[in-house]
């Protein structure tokens, strides 16, 4: 017989350690699992190597609520996140639950249950929470670049990086502006003979200090789990606050970061080249540059960004549509990420394939018409785990309620209406990948807000029963 359980958790990365431990402290008694196709837990913070590599989001709001960030710096290094994850599965007794290296494939819900499909054999359980986060970690985006195989030098994709690599004295060439060039740029420069940001069209820097100098007095004061709350709340306050001026007033939030950035590279010409995209804040997610490092870079020689289009790959280098000859050794293609809904598991309930991007999520947690199933996604505008722990809060609740009436199943039904995307950014890797993840409504519980001061006040109030269709186990 399968090995069965009240509750199976797909994914061991930030959604799931803090699944499971809401689970254990709010549902004591429910027996789970947590099923982890890589062989060690920390998802994105343990796939991610590549150099510099950080956190975005500061780990005040990063980190879980019940855990406090102890580290010195508020945008922290993979390692140091990785190294809380871990700590934190320990100390919670969450570590014994983890099935290393199962990779889930298939998961059908039918006769009352779901059984699960993975690399190692089949599980079955009453409820199926997919915290996968949503990049694929099997691929990352690659671009067919006209003329790669007359490259003579090396080309490497962050998401793949190879622990060999060593770039010491190398003209290095990373194509892109999203997060992860942000960051390696800085990094590589700090070695590298040369470094250049080759970039299709600019991005939004924001400029913040690598310490939260708040922390640092709050922690001499207070006991530690206080001081976190102070922080937290405050960040919360300013990010949020930050991002409806940013909708509401996008000129006066392009002036401010432009001034962030002149303090650190007084060059208004270099930033209105380079640095002033056509969009508006907040249209994709900003880049954080933590103490203006990539600016500080570009200062120094040790950088430099170039706007440009790309003609063709050469045997010395990329040559761009402007006619210029970038020469490389090493060529990093920090093109984007794949997008992946559900970590790319097959669903069916009752023999009937599921498709994620034909459903309507259900509060942002769970999908229309498909019973006993929730799923864990992040906010755009913050950071992740900020709606992460209330998903995990509210299907609690939910489970709660359920072994209170004695209800086998809960379905959420869909009521008609417009639909519109879950995932409303401009970004391209967003773009590309926007039709295959689940749609959101006009009206609650189907709409899916971008405000965490909200959420946190209604999502712990939220009508368990509303569009939820309910059955009672056998008799």
């Amino acid at each position: 017989m399968p090995d069965h359980y009240d509750v199976l958790i797909i994914g061991a990365g930030l959604s799931g350690i803090g699944a499971a431990w809401r689970l254990g402290r709010l549902r004591p008694g429910t027996t789970y699992a947590i099923l982890e196709a890589r062989d060690d837990l920390g998802g994105t913070w343990d796939l991610f190597r590549y150099p510099g590599v950080r956190s975005d989001s500061d780990m005040f709001t990063l980190s879980y609520p019940f855990r406090p960030w102890h580290g010195d710096r508020s945008m922290a290094s993979g390692a140091s996140i990785l190294r809380y994850l871990r700590d934190t599965a320990r100390d919670g007794g969450i570590l014994p639950h983890i099935r290393f290296g199962t990779r889930v494939r298939s998961a059908a819900r039918d006769g009352g249950r779901w059984t699960v499909t993975t690399g190692k054999g089949t599980f079955t359980c009453d409820f199926l929470y997919a915290c996968t986060g949503y990049y694929d970690y099997d691929s990352g985006h690659q671009p067919d670049f006209p003329g790669l195989a007359d490259y003579r030098g090396r080309l490497v994709h962050p998401q793949f990086w190879p622990p060999d690599l060593d770039h010491t004295g190398a003209r290095i060439v990373v194509i892109g502006s999203g997060a992860t060039a942000v960051t390696l740029v800085p990094a590589l420069a700090a070695t590298a003979a040369h470094v250049t940001m080759l970039q299709r069209s600019p991005t939004y820097m924001a400029v913040l200090p690598e310490r939260d100098p708040l922390a640092g007095v709050l922690r001499n004061r207070l006991p530690a789990g206080v001081a976190h709350r102070v922080v937290r709340a405050k960040n919360v306050l300013v990010s949020q606050a930050f991002y409806q001026l940013a909708r509401r007033r996008p000129a006066r939030v392009r002036a401010l970061l432009r001034r962030m950035a002149l303090g650190h590279l007084d060059d208004p010409a270099y930033l209105d080249e380079h640095f002033t995209p056509a969009y508006e804040p907040w249209d994709q997610r900003l880049c954080v540059v933590p103490g203006g490092d990539l600016f500080d870079a570009i200062r120094s020689g040790a950088a430099e960004v170039v706007t440009a289009g790309i003609e063709r790959f050469e045997a010395g280098g990329v040559r761009l549509t402007d006619g210029r000859l970038l020469g490389a050794d090493l060529v990093v293609s920090a093109t984007g990420l794949v997008l992946q809904p559900l970590g790319g598991i097959d669903l069916s309930v009752g023999g009937t394939p599921v498709d994620p991007g034909s459903t309507v999520a259900y509060r942002g947690v769970m999908l229309g018409g498909v019973p006993n199933f929730a799923f864990c996604i992040g906010y755009t505008n913050a950071s992740w785990t900020l709606r992460a722990d209330l998903s995990h809060r509210y299907v609690c609740r939910l489970l709660a309620h359920m072994a209170r009436h004695g209800y086998a199943s809960a379905t959420p039904r869909e009521r008609p209406g417009p639909r519109r995307p879950l995932l409303d950014l401009t970004s391209g890797y967003v773009q590309r990948s926007r039709h295959l993840f689940p749609a959101q409504g006009d009206h609650d519980p189907w709409t899916v807000r971008q405000n965490y001061l909200i959420d946190a006040v209604t999502s712990p109030r939220a009508d368990i029963r509303r569009d939820m269709t309910f059955t009672r186990s056998p008799r």
